[in-house]
Parts: structure tokens; C-alpha cells; sequence
């Protein structure tokens, strides 16, 4: 898939303020620094797309870009902010559930995880409620360019391991970078054939 046109469509906190305009949607989410903004925007083609910050929680809002006028691309708020008060947190969780379990349109969630580290406890949880609830789902590994070849190699198979403690077979699973410009296509033809498949 070639995308020509990236255009923002708006932000909402609930799903009733959603873009009017009724399109497939492929939706974008991680927990803090996992590199999300930084993968939209090269997805894109786009940079500053999607606002990328060293701060955690920035993305505060579910975000619609329309692709090629033909689907959305959504960018949700980020999971498991430390440094986001008790109060902050339950106010985004309240703004990503609602679009998760809501959206009708929602075909499929991008799962992102930092290919640096191990599962962490709020990705398990996270990602067994969308298990629990039906909700399809694919995993991004992020930042394969921090870690050497073999060292990527065994800490996604670690990782991979880890899950198949919890699930039969994993979904779909993508390796990204978004510095060496890795995945990109990948991506992007999956999300095609998903759509031809409507």
C-alpha cells in the first residue's frame, strides 16, 4: 500500500465525538516511550503527523487521520504513565476503553511493545483484556534498532515465548523501526489485505 494522503480528521475523548465520516479503522496504541508517534509518522510518510514528545502522556485525546480517503488511521492515548496522577490515569483508561470496546468501526488494534525490554506487567493486562473481550489484535515490537541482531532476535522469541504461556498462537506480530525504517511495508500491505477482505 502506497499512502498518498495522511490528513488529521480530529480528536475526541468519547466516542459520540468521533469523526462523522463512518471508515475502517486501525487503531495505534502502547505503553509511554514505546515510539508510537514516531511509528504513525513513518507510516505516514509524515513527520510531525502525529506529535511526538519525550513526555509521557502526551497523547490525551483518540486521534482519526484519514488515509487515502479511504480508511483511518487512530492514534489512542498510551497505557501505564507513572508519572500521570491516579485520577490522570483512570481518566485516560475511561477515554481508551470507551474507544475500544465502543467503536464499531475499530477492525483492528496495533499492540506496540518496546522490543528492548520484557513484557511488562501492564502490557499482560492489557493485552488479556483484549483476549477476554474478543478484541482483535496485533503486536509491533518497537525500537529493533537498539538492540543488536541476535540480541533482538532473542528477546522477541523470549517475549513470544512469554505470551504463548496465555494464548495458543500469537496474532500477527511485527518487528519496527522507525529510525532504520524497518516495517513499514509490512505493516502496511497487512493492512491492505485486511481491507480487501471487507
Amino acid at each position: 500500500m502506497i499512502i498518498k494522503e495522511a490528513v488529521f480528521s480530529g480528536s475526541s475523548q468519547q466516542i459520540s465525538q468521533k469523526p462523522k465520516e463512518k471508515l475502517p479503522e486501525f487503531a495505534f496504541i502502547g505503553r509511554s516511550n514505546v515510539g508510537k508517534s514516531s511509528l504513525i509518522n513513518y507510516l505516514c510518510n509524515r513527520n510531525g503527523l502525529a506529535k511526538t514528545s519525550s513526555t509521557p502522556g502526551k497523547t490525551l485525546t483518540v486521534n482519526h487521520f484519514k488515509i487515502n480517503s479511504s480508511w483511518y488511521l487512530v492514534d489512542l492515548p498510551g497505557y501505564g504513565y507513572a508519572s500521570v496522577s491516579k485520577k490522570g490515569r483512570e481518566r485516560i483508561n475511561r477515554i481508551i476503553e470507551d474507544y475500544i470496546m465502543n467503536s464499531e468501526e475499530m477492525v483492528l488494534l496495533f499492540v506496540l511493545l518496546d522490543s528492548r525490554h520484557d513484557i511488562q506487567k501492564n502490557d499482560l493486562e492489557f493485552l488479556m483484556k483484549l483476549g477476554e473481550n474478543g478484541i482483535p489484535f496485533s503486536i509491533i515490537f518497537t525500537k529493533s534498532d537498539k538492540l543488536g541482531q541476535n540480541a533482538l532476535k532473542e528477546k522477541i522469541e523470549s517475549n513470544s515465548n512469554f505470551l504463548l504461556q496465555y494464548w495458543e498462537e500469537l496474532p500477527e506480530t511485527f518487528v519496527t523501526s522507525s529510525e532504520k525504517k524497518q516495517g513499514r511495508e509490512e505493516i502496511l500491505d497487512y493492512i491492505e489485505t485486511i481491507l480487501k477482505s471487507l
